[in-house]
């Protein structure tokens, strides 16, 4: 006889014939076959060849893009028309499909890629992902992943001796990405300073909640504020210098100006590395000034955090220990796979505050061990979660802090020579001298009309990416486009990026040649 629960009241169901499900020998075998360890290590090693064959490749390559309809196409082909029983497993068809996969993507360890904030791996670090992602150990709770979680309390006492935090006072969660980690930071900024909006979903403090953010804040900080239900509204931008940095001398009149609207702002969002100069606010001065007003200050570090790890570069970030929160993505100046993003809390107490309530009963221990306390479930949006801290302690345990350090010396300085060789070149226009790894400036020469070098910048960007020799990237700085690289492969160099010129150069004489800028 089954019981079964309806509208809280117990029913007696009568006893039914359990279903019956098709079997067989050969279907038990087919099953079993798909998961042999033999065949795993087959299918690794044809795999693993390709993929060297793919880092020694060291070609001038960008993007080749496919039309979104022939790709679909050819991903079809690859497909299985077996319906009713497991197919045979066909070692071509995996070739071609990594094949595919491989050739369509963004060359990232070519010297032709140079447009965006991601990097190419350290292979290990590949390496180590595809063990992640075979065993499958989801890092939320200290039951389901225990190397992961316990990386992850030694990542981020490794890292906090560059934060600078008193050591057992601060706490560390990994998210899915910076957005998710501007997210959560944002998230306990608020309930820290409205302790009742997360129970009753209002505030009852002196003004309407805001956030206040630089000119050239990431998205995600802005989407965050919708998401909070904060609103556009109440973002109080602060106005930037030259630089692109936040100007702190002029940040106070704002507040003040905010405040005489009704506006409480209870987070301060700087960039340490802005998505579109690379600019790095000041974080020293900002500090004192939300200090002052007991604003929290977030810094969003997605993109420059990294540069804590050189001796050289750390002092773009001077003041960071003030900071109450920090974003840090490793998947990008740390050359990890994607994502793998770390939250740092000054203060841990505030990374529980993000989320407060107990997590459901299937996950939440009432009666906690010694393992539970090493737990994350409770600070973090995820419940199963990639361990995505093992690539970058893996590298970080093999080969120390020189690898990051050096590698990200090498692209700043490489950044800079770059710069230089922009300044040699009459028909190209600077726009900032790199404050790391990210550069913009636009192709402009003699006798362009102002109205032209909005559109010719586009053009360009657009007709080098088709070409496919380079992959560069686009921004509007001053609400102008500009080209934009990004160098994140330390393959690149001046002598790659002159080459880069002459292609740009030689395309906007096309265009203007052609007057194809409509």
């Amino acid at each position: 006889m089954v019981r079964q629960m309806e509208d809280d009241n117990v029913t007696d169901v009568s006893e039914e014939c359990p279903p019956s499900y098709p079997h067989s020998a050969e279907a038990k075998e087919s099953l079993f076959a798909a998961f042999d360890p033999a065949l795993f290590r087959r299918n690794s090693e044809a795999v693993v060849a390709r993929l060297e064959s793919h880092l020694a490749d060291l070609s001038v390559r960008g993007l080749d893009l496919s039309d979104p309809g022939a790709l679909s196409r050819a991903a079809r082909a690859l497909m299985t028309t077996e319906r009713e029983t497991i197919a045979d497993f066909d070692d071509k068809r995996l070739a071609a499909i990594v094949d595919l996969y491989v050739r369509t993507g963004i060359q990232v360890h070519s010297p032709g890629y140079m447009g965006r904030q991601f990097s190419g791996t350290v292979p290990l670090a590949g390496v180590v992902d595809f063990v992640g992602s075979v065993v499958n150990q989801p890092s939320s709770y200290y039951e389901a992943g225990q190397l992961p979680i316990t990386a992850e309390r030694i990542m981020a006492d490794e890292l906090n001796r560059f934060i600078g935090w008193e050591p057992g006072r601060f706490a560390m969660v990994t998210t899915s990405g910076g957005s998710l980690a501007n997210l959560t930071a944002l998230l306990a900024a608020r309930n820290r300073a409205c302790p009742g909006i997360w129970a009753r979903g209002e505030h009852r403090g002196r003004g309407r909640p805001a956030i206040a953010v630089g000119e050239d804040v990431h998205y995600s900080v802005t989407r965050a504020a919708g998401i909070l239900g904060i609103g556009e509204s109440r973002i109080v931008r602060l106005p930037l210098d030259r630089r692109g940095r936040i100007a702190a001398r002029r940040v106070p009149a704002v507040l003040a100006a905010a405040e005489r609207r009704g506006l409480e702002v209870f987070c301060m969002v700087a960039s340490a590395g802005t998505t579109a100069l690379g600019a790095f606010d000041p974080i020293d001065e900002l500090a004192g000034i939300a200090a002052g007003r007991g604003i929290w200050l977030h810094v969003d570090g997605a993109h420059g955090a990294s540069l804590l790890v050189s001796d050289a570069l750390r002092h773009r970030l001077r003041g960071i220990e003030k900071a109450d929160s920090l974003t840090w993505d490793a998947h990008k100046l740390m050359f990890v796979p994607a994502p793998c993003t770390m939250l740092f809390y000054r203060n841990a107490q505030d990374a529980p505050g993000a989320f407060q309530r107990r997590v459901a009963s299937y996950v939440f221990d009432e009666e906690p061990d010694a393992h539970c306390e090493f737990d994350s479930g409770d600070r973090n949006v995820e419940c199963t979660k990639r361990p995505m801290i093992m690539p970058l302690w893996t590298l970080w345990a093999m080969y120390g802090r020189a690898l990051f350090a050096e590698k990200i010396e090498h692209l700043c300085r490489t950044t800079n020579e770059a710069y230089g060789v922009l300044t040699e070149e009459p028909d190209f226009e600077t726009l900032h001298q790199p404050e790391a790894n990210i550069l913009c400036f636009r192709y402009r020469p003699q006798g362009i009309g102002e109205d032209q070098v909005h559109r010719l910048q586009l053009r360009i960007r657009k007709q080098v990416r088709l070409a496919g020799r380079f992959f560069i990237s686009k921004v509007n700085v001053r609400g102008v486009a500009a080209l934009r690289v990004v160098l994140m492969n330390h393959q690149v160099s001046a002598e790659h990026f002159r080459m880069l010129l002459a292609e740009i150069r030689t395309t906007g004489e096309r265009l203007l040649r052609d007057d194809d800028l409509a």
